[in-house]
């Protein structure tokens, strides 16, 4: 339901949580971040993305859901790429993604990116 929905608005959707919970676990009370993980994956692999990538636990929350092979979709899929790269300390834009501190939080739900040369491996997650 949610990939047609995705499909006919061009390939991006705004959807609560409420609605994904409604479909996904209509039997729970509330969403555990481990489900929420189950969820994410289970719409990737219906060719969906969700940004946030970490779904919130709270109904009250919205995330866009947007097709992985979509001109977007491939866009957010090169923005995971320079996070996943730049918490490892080898940033392919050279510094440039500081300029966009909302790159970490999207795609990991954690801190701001460090700058380059800072990056701490022992508490490292990716």
């Amino acid at each position: 339901m949610i990939a047609n929905a995705v499909e006919v608005d061009a390939g991006i959707k705004r959807v609560s949580m409420r609605f994904i919970k409604k479909y996904a676990a209509p039997e729970r009370d509330r969403l555990s971040s481990e489900l929420c993980v189950e969820i994410s994956n289970a719409l990737y692999e219906h060719g969906l993305v969700t940004v946030p990538r970490t779904l919130p636990t709270t109904e009250n929350g919205w995330v866009y859901v947007i097709g992985k092979d979509s001109p977007l979709g491939q866009a957010v899929g090169i923005a995971a790429t320079v996070a996943n790269f730049t918490a490892l300390g080898a940033s392919p834009l050279g510094g440039l993604e500081h300029n966009f501190p909302g790159l970490q939080d999207l795609f990991f739900g954690g801190p701001p990116l460090k700058p380059l040369g800072s990056v701490d491996s022992a508490n490292l997650s990716v």
